[in-house]
């Protein structure tokens, strides 16, 4: 059910009455198109509900629970990787893990946050993960030429070098989640809240954020 509200979309129907289970602490997940804001908004959410955000540290997290190096993990933080790809690197590369490897200990570490509640984890398909229920789960998105500007004035790169990384980014995430969950990430059906961040600014995106977490947790107090 889209919203009146030109720039977000609020899916109702997951705001059921099902969420009021005790003894399990929320907890939000942020999805996000490459140049969005996305991880400008996940960052100053978790400041603003008083959670911890989970970005690069599940990486850390992964290493640690994989004994491997963080810079081996990295290298496939996000990314698809076929059969014989992975096959050919754990025959050359003994410090490799495999995508089996990283995305088994990925959904541990990911449900094991979840389940401690009061985070907020960015990406990696943590919507797909978690309970719908105990969770806000956000969708960041913007036209494609607004996330084009947006990377070359943030993040200060040639209009060329900006789309070749936007286009990157998408193509990558989505196929991450296509091949481990089997997903398309764009459905807003698989959200709670859809943000455009068009015209919305990313104080106001965080404030509605912060508004639909509370309208759907005010009842477990």
């Amino acid at each position: 059910m889209k919203s009146p509200h030109p720039h977000f979309q609020i899916g109702v129907l997951h705001f059921s009455k099902t969420i009021m289970a005790k003894n399990l602490k929320p907890f939000v997940t942020v999805s996000r198109e490459a140049g969005s804001g996305g991880k400008l908004v996940a960052k100053k959410l978790a400041r603003e509900l008083g959670f911890k955000l989970y970005d690069d540290e599940l990486i850390k997290l992964i290493a640690r629970k994989t004994k491997l190096r963080k810079k081996v993990v990295e290298k496939l933080d996000e990314k698809e990787r076929g059969f014989m790809e992975d096959l050919l690197h754990r025959l050359l590369n003994p410090e490799y893990v495999s995508s089996q490897t990283y995305i088994k200990s990925l959904c541990q570490v990911i449900k094991a946050l979840s389940l401690k509640g009061k985070v907020v984890i960015l990406g990696r398909g943590g919507n797909f993960v978690t309970s719908l229920k105990n969770g806000l789960h956000v969708r960041v998105i913007a036209p494609f030429w607004d996330r084009v500007k947006y990377t070359m004035k943030y993040e200060k790169r040639s209009m060329k070098n900006a789309i070749g990384q936007v286009r990157k980014y998408d193509k990558e995430r989505k196929e991450f989640i296509r091949q481990f969950f089997g997903k398309n990430p764009s459905n807003i059906d698989y959200y709670d809240l859809v943000l455009n961040t068009e015209e919305l600014s990313v104080d106001e995106a965080v404030a509605v954020a912060a508004e639909a977490f509370k309208q759907k947790f005010k009842r477990r107090e």
